[in-house]
């Protein structure tokens, strides 16, 4: 029998491994040097604790040295990662946020908002997605279908989280909710864009019917109470050209394609 396959060597690793997640509730193994524990524990939460802190450097900023070690060291015992790489710390610390924090007086009513903003910049500095092909770089955006980048995220949140740091913490959302852009352009940049619910309704068409740009805003017209169309065609005609220069809009096909 290998030693993987030993009994003994699996309770001893799962209580090795429940002791550094948690060592205040798990004790350490009797046999095991605490000073040799200590260096495990040591790296083990420095490293995870850095790694967030430097991806939600905005919400870090927000709590004290107490109440920051406890959450991040409340992650560390309670959630378990479905991914062992690094850079998907990020997306695990948010999913234990949204499912598995408890309600604390230290944390903010935005908090859950305010990670997922941070969040965004990285998963888009990493995501795998790629640009559309064949699609045209020039001409008129009300005859053409606009094609929304992949790595354009439309975004809309109850709090102004672009807004929010130390010196600013609200504790009630404004009536009107804050619509965001984030994009990774052709340079591989992330870039912020604060929208309004025209820009982001635009953007919402056009990912969910391929129409040409005249088409999307005679829609977009139809909804707005009082719009006088022929206005709004040309507030979208400029539109669409900004959100293609932005890399927002990755290109045009043709209405045929």
């Amino acid at each position: 029998m290998s030693a993987v396959d030993d009994p003994g060597f699996q309770r001893l690793q799962r209580q090795f491994a429940a002791h550094l997640r948690a060592p205040d509730r798990h004790a350490a193994p009797s046999d095991i040097e605490d000073r040799r524990l200590s260096i495990y524990r040591d790296l083990i939460y420095n490293n995870i604790e850095s790694f967030i802190a430097g991806g939600f450097p905005v919400l870090r900023r927000l709590y004290g040295d107490g109440d920051w070690h406890r959450l991040v060291r409340d992650f560390v015992s309670r959630h378990a990662s479905a991914s062992p790489y690094f850079l998907q710390i990020g997306e695990e610390f948010l999913h234990y946020l949204q499912n598995e924090r408890k309600s604390y007086t230290s944390d903010p009513p935005f908090l859950l908002e305010l990670a997922h903003y941070e969040w965004v910049e990285l998963a888009l500095d990493v995501s795998p997605e790629t640009w559309p092909s064949g699609l045209l770089a020039e001409g008129d955006p009300l005859e053409l279908v606009p094609v929304v980048s992949p790595l354009a995220w439309n975004l809309s949140y109850r709090y102004p989280v672009h807004r929010i740091g130390p010196s600013y913490r609200p504790t009630e959302p404004p009536e009107t909710p804050t619509f965001l852009l984030v994009y990774r352009d052709r340079k591989d940049e992330v870039g912020f864009m604060e929208a309004n619910a025209v820009t982001a309704r635009l953007l919402q068409l056009a990912e969910a019917e391929p129409a040409s740009g005249r088409r999307l805003l005679r829609r977009l017209a139809s909804e707005l109470p009082q719009a006088d169309e022929r206005a709004v065609l040309g507030f979208g005609r400029d539109l669409l050209q900004k959100l293609l220069g932005l890399d927002v809009i990755a290109g045009f096909r043709l209405p045929s394609q």
